[in-house]
């Protein structure tokens, strides 16, 4: 069997990321949008604890509690505007929200 070594988490790390990179980029829905923004940062979050158990420190781990602090409060307020956008607009398309500048 066999063992699964660092360079497996960060090409895992590395697809994650990029589904969420597409996900941003092709996806015109704002709530699909900030889930593809909490996947990178999930990916992230695994390249953070992957070096962090190949070397032996646990400063990684500890950043990557910080980065789900962080990916806490951004995801309250990013659902809080869009449901204000949503009440105001009636969708969650990121181009017909286009309208609030006017």
């Amino acid at each position: 069997m066999a063992e699964i070594t660092l360079s497996h988490y960060l090409v895992l790390s590395m697809v994650l990321f990029g589904l969420g990179l597409v996900g941003v980029a092709v996806r015109r829905n704002a709530i699909i949008m900030m889930m593809s923004v909490e996947l990178m940062l999930n990916a992230a979050n695994l390249t953070l604890v992957a070096y962090s158990r190949h070397h032996g420190v646990e400063s990684g781990q500890v950043m990557a509690f910080f980065v789900m602090a962080l990916a806490a409060a951004e995801a309250a307020v990013g659902l809080a505007l869009i449901l204000a956008v949503y009440r105001h607009l009636r969708t969650v398309n990121v181009d017909e929200m286009r309208q609030l500048r006017r």
